[in-house]
């Protein structure tokens, strides 16, 4: 009972939440029970980013509106849920004092103690780069690339003048979601796809510079690739995206992880 009510008070625990997999019919896809379990997954998963939706409660609790103009979360992604497996987001409970440029450790976790993704939420501007920010990122020589041919880090995949989002917005227009944030961010292009291989989220971040994200405003949409990988299951590929303002002033940005498995991939089928 000491170490229960010790951790209540060490850290702030967000609602049980059951996130629905709409994402079965996915053609060759890690969402879709039958695929997933070719690759060895338990069967068709969660995606990482819808995740990142459960801080939305907790951050608003610790900050107010303020995370939307200034707020950045930093996920992981440890552990594939399924669909209707409960899941909360924690955050560890801030030191005493006004809540400004403060990172704080966060996790997602089921009711049996897996974490599902691992990671920081902060508001402001902390000294500290965020979890996934502070990874050190190492290309993999290119002799180990497969399904990735295509693509090399500095690769520009987005490059859009005037771009709407559309994602959901409140009636004043602001993108409240961080999933939808993230939808906003995508950083792949019709141009630049991957055939053959199952793919899924490895990480990711969001940072609000000068936000909030507003629906139905032009914005200037820039991504391309940093760095491309490869570890003895996978090879992935992480991205930086961002949208910009008419005056040039960085709204929102992202750094984003996607792992595709080699198992299963025609490339690696030898």
């Amino acid at each position: 009972m000491a170490s229960e009510t010790l951790l209540r008070t060490e850290r702030l625990e967000g609602a049980w939440v059951t996130p629905h997999n709409r994402w079965q019919a996915g053609e060759n896809s890690i969402h879709n029970d039958a695929t997933a379990k070719k690759v060895g997954m338990r069967g068709g998963t969660i995606p990482g980013t819808v995740h990142l939706s459960h801080f939305a409660p907790l951050m608003t609790e610790l900050f107010g509106e303020a995370w939307l103009r200034q707020g950045q979360i930093s996920m992981f992604y440890t552990f594939a849920t399924l669909d209707g497996e409960p899941v909360r987001a924690v955050v560890e409970r801030p030191a005493e004092g006004p809540l400004e440029n403060v990172q704080l450790l966060a996790s997602v976790e089921t009711p049996g103690g897996k974490t599902v993704a691992k990671g920081t939420v902060a508001c402001g501007r902390p000294a500290a780069p965020g979890y996934v920010r502070g990874l050190e990122l190492t290309d993999a020589p290119r002799s180990e690339i497969r399904i990735l041919q295509g693509m090399t880090p500095g690769l520009v995949t987005v490059d859009r003048e005037g771009y709407e989002v559309k994602e959901a917005a409140d009636e004043d227009g602001v993108v409240r979601d961080p999933q939808q944030v993230y939808r906003a961010l995508q950083p792949y292009s019709p141009g630049v796809t991957v055939t053959g291989a199952v793919g899924f989220f490895g990480a990711t971040e969001i940072v609000w510079r000068a936000g909030p994200v507003r629906a139905a405003t032009p914005y200037r949409k820039t991504a391309r690739v940093v760095s491309v990988g490869a570890s003895p299951k996978t090879e992935f590929a992480w991205f930086d995206s961002e949208l910009r303002d008419a005056a040039g002033e960085v709204i929102v940005e992202m750094r984003h992880m996607t792992r595709w498995m080699k198992q299963g991939s025609k490339q690696w089928a030898d």
